[in-house]
């Protein structure tokens, strides 16, 4: 009996302080994305109009972020059953959100006002317990120009 009170504890916490961390970082993005607006991101692999776009160089960003307890266990629960891992999708979201603003500040740093040829990484850097995944990393780079 006391073993299923650890769990649910434990499975209360995580979701209690895992979706208030969610929720706060939700809102530093949505803060930035929209200070960060201006600077143009872009998959084409070559400017549009080579003669106006200075620059050319490499710009990155990268976060790594980790699974909260609460999450592991839906996803877990889900694996039983099959299906979307939803509870998964928003790290996913979050860590290339993250990724991307910290890309733009490199760029903005250097003056720039677009990144082309951006591309994406995505790794799995911890294994948790049983297999299940125990954190992300995604990294994205381009090319800086000024227009």
């Amino acid at each position: 009996m006391f073993e299923i009170f650890i769990v649910l504890s434990l499975l209360a916490l995580g979701y209690g302080f895992g979706s208030y961390r969610e929720k706060r970082h939700y809102q530093s993005i949505f803060r930035r994305e929209e200070d960060l607006r201006d600077i143009m991101v872009f998959e084409t692999r070559f400017p549009e109009n080579p003669e106006v776009d200075k620059g050319g160089e490499l710009v990155h960003g990268n976060v790594v972020i980790s699974v909260d307890y609460f999450k592991m266990f839906v996803a877990g629960l889900r694996k039983l059953v099959g299906g979307r891992l939803r509870s998964y999708e928003t790290l996913l979201d979050r860590g290339r959100r993250e990724a991307v603003l910290r890309m733009k500040q490199e760029a903005r740093a250097m003056g720039a006002n677009k990144i082309l040829n951006v591309k994406f990484e995505t790794a799995s850097v911890s294994q948790g317990e049983q297999g299940y995944l125990g954190s992300i990393e995604v990294f994205v780079y381009g090319s800086a120009v000024n227009a």
